[in-house]
């Protein structure tokens, strides 16, 4: 049977939904008409592709899962499995039902959980269960209903400033934070409840600790506030709410939202307006994790300092904005805009590389040129040399060196080998690859989490990469700096996909090709498995694949 499902409000079943995905991919590529039809219908990617062309893509469970979820009116696979949690909550009592709803509305450091914010399923929850909202005032305000809040008003103008409802929220943190606000039906209506309870007198500076375990919703943590203007500038990117905010006093010094803001330039560029301090948010270096140089190129023209000291970045990124943007790899672009601002083209790490000498062994040609037109050092060892050439990719530079230089590279510092797992870290897989075959040792730790090349190109979803190290003696036992190996760096990252596309199941089939035991299903856990003695849970593809024969 490969019909579309019914897609009646029955109660959905994860074990059943994950059965019917697996299901649907095994007829899939038995070639059978009716499961490619249904691809055809519910896949964008599909759409339109005749039956050969959809059988040639050799499509994967996950798009079996995304499938199946678009037939159930969900667009991901992931909001499906939300849906159905929260649905089970709905066979319960109803105060268990409100909690899971509004962990999907507000964001783990709000609701004391560790998972992101939903509005899609949020908003499919609460179509199905229409009077969820209608309980309390607080409630209310996390869907905009304006009309509400206006009685609550009336009945005690004090109320705009008490905390209250399941989650113990002020009234303008409730709207603001509010996921909801970005969805097209919700967002005029919080627009509006904002807009009331600032005029009744509301505090713009409200504000709560956070609840992000291990802080909990009965005990927040105070060193880390969270504002009404963070919800929106900083969660929600909302720029009307972060304006209306602004303009009633909300102070934009908050130590959250400008750092938080810069993937909308909108919000940014108001909080500057109105007084945002950058100095000592460390903005600008999160700025530098950001391909587009737009949002630091934003905060250098409102004064940002392009010598500002990495504050409380980790160990790894101390040093200037400028080193920093070389060490991620960052555009020609990024750098351009620093030296203009004035970066010191002296700093140096603290294993005594300037901006010039760490472009060269990052690879950074053009970066390089840049700080030797504005008068960088030029003169090179020839171990540097070396290493620049191998970071690079140029393999006749590097062998012609080391053809002449027999103690290369085991005569480099343990900075300089550290560039190998760094290469892996950032995506330079020539170099990575070309320091492999000139004898790097392979177990080498670096990166910002002490880890070897092998964790972090797992890490990277890099199968290509994950199985070259492999063939080159890299052990997946190797611990990393949190105390665990690739098989939990592949645990963590394939549930969290740090980076898009990665290939998390062709990481695990080139580990279990190179030593690592497969899993078997934990008795404990429907949701995980145990590997080598320990439980551990990963994405349901990978899962997949480690528990083949089990």
């Amino acid at each position: 049977m490969t019909g579309t499902p019914d897609r009646s409000s029955h109660k959905l079943n994860l074990d059943h939904l994950k059965k019917q995905a697996k299901e649907l991919i095994r007829l899939y590529r038995a070639g059978d008409a009716g499961a490619v039809s249904r691809f055809r219908q519910s896949l964008p990617a599909t759409a339109g592709l005749s039956d050969a062309a959809i059988s040639g893509l050799g499509l994967r469970l996950h798009d079996a899962q995304s499938c199946l979820a678009r037939e159930h009116g969900f667009l991901s696979w992931a909001d499906l499995k939300g849906y159905v949690e929260v649905q089970a909550a709905a066979s319960g009592e109803r105060t268990a039902l409100v909690r899971r709803w509004l962990g999907l509305v507000y964001s783990g450091d709000i609701a004391g959980t560790t998972n992101r914010a939903n509005p899609r399923v949020a908003a499919r929850v609460l179509t199905e269960n229409p009077g969820l909202a209608t309980e309390s005032p607080y409630l209310a305000c996390a869907v905009g209903d304006d009309a509400a809040l206006r009685r609550a008003i009336q009945a005690d103008p004090a109320w705009v400033n008490r905390p209250g409802g399941p989650l113990n929220l002020p009234p303008l943190v409730a709207v603001t934070q509010s996921s909801l606000v970005r969805l097209d039906a919700f967002r005029d209506g919080l627009h509006a409840c904002a807009r009331l309870l600032l005029a009744a007198g509301a505090d713009p500076n409200q504000r709560i600790d956070s609840r992000w375990p291990p802080a909990s919703l009965d005990k927040p943590d105070p060193d880390y506030p969270l504002s009404a203007l963070y919800g929106a500038a900083g969660n929600n990117h909302d720029a009307a709410l972060t304006e209306m905010l602004l303009a009633a006093g909300a102070d934009p010094n908050d130590n959250e939202s400008l750092y938080h803001s810069l993937e909308s330039p909108a919000c940014t560029r108001l909080l500057l307006t109105h007084g945002a301090r950058i100095v000592g948010t460390n903005a600008l270096y999160r700025a530098l994790d950001l391909d587009d140089p737009a949002p630091l190129q934003m905060l250098l023209r409102h004064g940002g300092d392009a010598n500002e000291p990495a504050g409380n970045a980790p160990l790894t990124h101390t040093g200037s904005p400028l080193l920093r943007a070389i060490r991620r790899r960052r555009s020609p672009t990024h750098v351009a805009a620093l030296i203009e601002a004035g970066a010191d083209l002296t700093a140096t790490t603290r294993d005594g590389l300037t901006p010039y000498r760490l472009a060269l062994q990052f690879g950074l040609l053009e970066v390089a040129g840049l700080l030797r037109a504005k008068g960088a050092e030029t003169t090179l060892p020839e171990d540097e040399v070396f290493v620049a050439a191998c970071s690079r990719g140029d393999a006749a530079e590097a062998r012609r060196i080391a053809a002449g230089r027999p103690d290369l590279p085991a005569s480099l510092s343990a900075a300089q080998l550290r560039l190998l797992p760094e290469m892996a870290a950032e995506g330079g897989d020539a170099g990575a690859r070309l320091m492999v075959e000139l004898g790097w040792p392979i177990e080498t730790k670096g990166g910002d989490w002490n880890a070897s090349a092998l964790n972090l190109a797992v890490f990277r979803g890099n199968a290509a990469l994950t199985r070259f190290l492999l063939e080159h003696g890299a052990s997946w036992t190797a611990e990393h700096g949190f105390g665990d190996n690739a098989s939990g760096t592949l645990s963590w990252a394939s549930l969290n996909q740090p980076v898009e596309d990665g290939d998390w199941i062709g990481c695990a089939r080139a580990l279990l090709d190179h030593g690592m035991p497969r899993a078997t299903p934990d008795p404990d856990d429907p949701e995980g498995v145990v590997l080598a003695g320990r439980k551990k849970r990963f994405s349901d593809e990978v899962s997949e694949v480690l528990l083949e024969g089990n």
